[in-house]
Order: C-alpha cells, then sequence, then structure tokens
C-alpha cells in the first residue's frame, strides 16, 4: 500500500499483511476482498467468511444440471459398447 491512500486500497504486499493482519482482516469483511501481492505479484485473496461462503455454495442439484444442459435433445448416442475386453499378454 506504498504511497496510497490506505483507507481505500485493497492489496497489502506481504509485510504489510503480517504486520497489520488484524487490519487486514477487519478490512476484508467490511470493505470485501483484499489482495496480497509478493514482489508485486497477486499471491493470494482474503475474504470474509460470508464471501467465501457465498462462492462455495451449491448452485443447484445435479439433476438440474443435466436439465438445464445444452446437449439435453441432442440425441447422442450414450450407450456403453459392451465389447469383450482386450486380450491382455501377462
Amino acid at each position: 500500500m506504498t504511497n496510497m491512500d490506505t483507507r481505500t486500497n485493497t492489496s497489502w504486499n506481504l509485510a504489510q499483511a503480517k504486520a497489520r493482519l488484524s487490519e487486514l482482516v477487519a478490512r476484508a469483511n467490511d470493505k470485501g476482498p483484499q489482495t496480497l501481492t509478493r514482489h508485486g505479484r497477486k499471491v493470494a485473496v482474503v475474504v470474509s467468511p460470508e464471501a467465501w461462503e457465498r462462492r462455495m455454495r451449491r448452485k443447484g442439484t445435479i439433476v438440474e444440471f443435466f436439465s438445464q444442459s445444452p446437449l439435453r435433445g441432442s440425441k447422442l448416442d450414450l450407450r456403453r459398447i459392451k465389447d469383450s475386453p482386450r486380450p491382455v499378454n501377462l
């Protein structure tokens, strides 16, 4: 957060994050995701538990997934071939 207004910036280098962990966590809860960087590259994001749970929440059942598939009704032949297994020399 060098040379920036620390009240609005959401990017932290690892040294700052370690030194001000409590503030980092509070900002993730209050202001949204906080990005951690190492040598200027993004390495992690800290989010609130609520944001994480929203992200990980299941978005429907497997039945709904397949019923909404663009392949539904495409008449693909999905039958399994019942050939004998290939011979294997042991």
